[in-house]
């Protein structure tokens, strides 16, 4: 189970102090794909982030008891520039506690990277970065997959790949996904959860949830 409890996070701004998250306290559920939604600003990112445990919040904490979460799906810039791709892989392994040479392995393959694993991941384009990011994730295996805004890189033959693959995780795992893409969300997703004003909506219906964003959309200057 995912509980939030109590949850508090803040950023300090020029124009004053932005709450993504305010006293919180919620179950996510699992057995679903869970769609979140915001305008521009809300925190979506930064939620997944928490969640992930990327980030800490200011006040409450956040319980993880027996789910093991990814980081969010495709979140390239977690890279250490200076390393090679391989040596990042190495890195990852060693934190997740998996098995290096197979993890190499599959991410070489499902990359298609090719000798520049052995490069310095700052010389990497984005399209590399990102295949590289999303050969990792697959090659985890998660109870739950943060996603925020990508399921799928590089050309057409690449992204059938990525999507074939996120649709077998899919099979024995949940996500929790961010997308501005109410196709996408609808594609993916069965319920749904509306952040706004520090405040955190759950809807049991996916639809539900993009009818209040629709809304908050309209109501926007």
């Amino acid at each position: 189970m995912i509980r939030l409890e109590n949850v508090t996070k803040r950023y300090r701004l020029r124009s004053g102090v932005k709450s993504i998250l305010d006293n919180v306290t919620c179950d996510i559920p699992r057995g679903r794909n869970v769609g979140v939604l915001g305008v521009n600003g809300a925190g979506k990112s930064t939620f997944l982030r928490l969640i992930s445990g990327n980030e800490l919040p200011d006040q409450g904490r956040i319980r993880r008891a027996g789910v093991s979460i990814s980081w969010p799906l495709g979140f390239a810039e977690s890279f250490h520039g200076s390393l090679s791709g391989r040596d990042n892989l190495k890195f990852a392994c060693r934190i997740y506690s998996r098995d290096v040479d197979a993890v190499t392995d599959y991410v070489l393959a499902f990359s298609e990277l090719g000798n520049q694993l052995d490069e310095p991941v700052k010389n990497y384009s984005s399209g590399m970065r990102a295949r590289l990011a999303f050969g990792l994730s697959m090659a985890f295996n998660f109870d739950v997959y943060l996603v925020d805004e990508i399921t799928a890189v590089g050309d057409g033959r690449f992204k059938a790949k990525c999507a074939a693959a996120f649709t077998e995780k899919l099979e024995k795992s949940d996500i929790i996904m961010v997308s501005h893409s109410m196709a996408t969300l609808t594609q993916y997703c069965s319920v749904g959860c509306v952040l706004r004003d520090g405040k955190l909506e759950f809807y049991d219906s996916i639809s539900d949830a993009i009818a209040v964003y629709n809304s908050l959309m309209k109501d926007r200057p």
